[in-house]
């Protein structure tokens, strides 16, 4: 094997490093009691975990929500950092279920006011710095992704604000039909940017996909809801409270996502499924290996 062959077999390995060789060269098999090969089946079955079996022949991972990644999984060579999705996957969920369920009308709350807050510290905050981090283990869509969501919730606990920036007052001094447009057009810009990433979706899990399906039918439902006025002028409720169901849905999908990166052999019994498309290429694997074993 040449030098430049050994980097790159040696760079696709996820989370279980290099295995250990023999005198010979030969890969050494790693000494697992029974329960963790049981977990080892499971992860191979499922393509992905820290015990999955990786085809350096094919030079490719599995794309895997767990990690933000929807391309093959590339590391940084001898990184130091941990899997940033989750935190940014979570800060996410939270923001987006207490604001969905006041959306829908949960305990009869109309005025989004407790949404400030999470929106300016963990979905703000804490999914921009997420978003960095993903920067440094070098993936892009995540860093995409997550800093501008992050951006986003900082950007709505802005508007709401009250006494603050006076962007509602000042929008509403003349005409109150002005807010209900500026935030409509303010939601359908996140509907567009939420469309370029569900398309970079596609060739990923079905976990991640929902997540970006569902998101990108909230926004453009909550859009309508201030575009598209009941009246009396005010606010559409049956296409907010639409737009309100699917933002649960994706907060349930990112939490399912997060939890698919948090869950390991480490602390947990079970792995977390994501179903690959059979389109994505550990179907075509696995579609693959069906063929050849039925011939």
């Amino acid at each position: 094997m040449s030098a430049t062959e050994a980097v790159n077999n040696g760079g696709l390995e996820k989370d279980i490093g290099t295995a250990p060789q023999n005198g010979s060269g030969a890969p050494m098999q790693p000494q697992l009691s029974a329960e963790e090969h049981q977990v080892a089946r499971a992860a191979a079955r499922f393509g992905y975990g820290p015990l999955a079996h990786v085809n350096t022949v094919d030079a490719s991972l599995p794309a895997f929500g767990g990690e933000f990644q929807p391309g093959l999984y590339k590391p940084v060579e001898g990184r130091k950092f941990a899997n940033p999705a989750p935190l940014g996957l979570c800060a996410f969920a939270l923001t987006t279920f207490v604001l969905s369920a006041i959306n829908i009308g949960a305990r009869d709350i109309s005025a989004p006011n407790i949404v400030i807050a999470l929106a300016f510290g963990y979905g703000g905050l804490v999914q921009l710095l997420s978003g960095m981090w993903e920067m440094a283990v070098g993936n892009t869509f995540g860093a995409t992704a997550l800093s501008s969501y992050g951006g986003f919730w900082l950007a709505f606990a802005i508007v709401l604000t009250p006494g603050g920036f006076e962007i509602e007052s000042t929008l509403t001094a003349t005409d109150p039909a002005k807010f209900y447009n500026s935030m409509g057009l303010f939601l359908m810009g996140w509907f567009i940017f939420t469309t370029i990433m569900l398309f970079c979706t596609l060739k990923s899990t079905v976990a991640f996909f929902l997540l970006f399906f569902f998101l990108d039918l909230t926004f453009l439902l909550l859009g309508i809801s201030y575009l598209q006025r009941d009246a009396q002028g005010q606010v559409n409720l049956p296409v907010q409270k639409a737009g309100g169901l699917f933002g649960l849905l994706a907060a349930f999908a990112a939490w399912y996502n997060a939890l698919a990166g948090i869950a390991d052999t480490s602390n947990s019994f079970f792995i977390i499924p994501v179903a690959h498309f059979p389109w994505s290429a550990t179907g075509r694997s696995r579609r693959g290996k069906t063929e050849r074993e039925l011939a």
